[in-house]
C-alpha cells in the first residue's frame, strides 16, 4: 500500500510523461476525522475511505459520506511545494460540491507527509470568495508493501 500511495502521490506531484499521467486513482482507507462543506460539519458521517485522483496535470483529494455527499479539493500538480522535506503541499484553486455540481474557485492547500509505515494524514482546507470554507482531515495507516523491504538496520 505504501508503494502505491508514493506513487499516486508522486504521479501527482512530479509529473510523468503525458501519457503516464493521463490518469490514475488510488483508493485509501483509514479514517475520515473531519469533513466541513460551508457551514455543515458532516465529520461523523465522514466515510473511511478516500480517493486521491490524478489527471493530467490536476491531483484531487476526494472526501464523501455515508449519504453519497462528495466533497473534492484539487489543484495543478504541476505547482506543488515542500514545506519541509517530508511533508508536501499541494495548493488547491478548486473544490467540488457533489457529483453534478460546477467547480468553486477556492484558495488553499491539501498538506500530506511522506508515504512511510505507521500514521500518514492527508489535510485539506480552502475558502471560497463567497466566505464559504471546506476542511477536511484524513489519516491512513500505511503498511509496507507485500515483500517490499524492511527498515534499514540501526548503526
Amino acid at each position: 500500500m505504501i508503494n502505491s500511495l508514493r506513487l499516486a502521490l508522486l504521479c501527482a506531484l512530479l509529473g510523468l510523461p503525458s501519457a503516464a499521467r493521463a490518469q490514475a486513482a488510488l483508493r485509501l482507507e483509514g479514517t475520515c476525522e473531519r469533513l466541513v462543506i460551508g457551514t455543515q460539519d458532516l465529520s461523523q458521517s465522514c466515510s473511511n475511505v478516500l480517493m486521491n485522483a490524478v489527471s493530467r496535470n490536476r491531483t484531487s483529494f476526494d472526501f464523501t459520506t455515508s449519504d453519497g455527499q462528495t466533497l473534492s479539493f484539487s489543484g495543478n500538480g504541476a505547482q506543488q511545494e515542500a514545506t519541509e522535506e517530508t511533508d508536501p503541499l499541494q495548493p488547491i484553486n478548486v473544490v467540488m460540491i457533489g457529483k453534478d455540481a460546477g467547480p468553486t474557485l477556492a484558495i488553499g492547500a491539501c498538506r500530506f507527509s511522506t508515504p512511510e509505515p505507521g500514521r500518514t494524514a492527508i489535510t485539506c482546507d480552502a475558502n471560497a470568495a463567497d466566505g464559504r470554507a471546506f476542511a477536511g482531515t484524513f489519516v491512513t495507516a500505511a503498511k509496507a508493501a507485500a515483500g517490499a523491504p524492511g527498515p534499514a538496520p540501526a548503526r
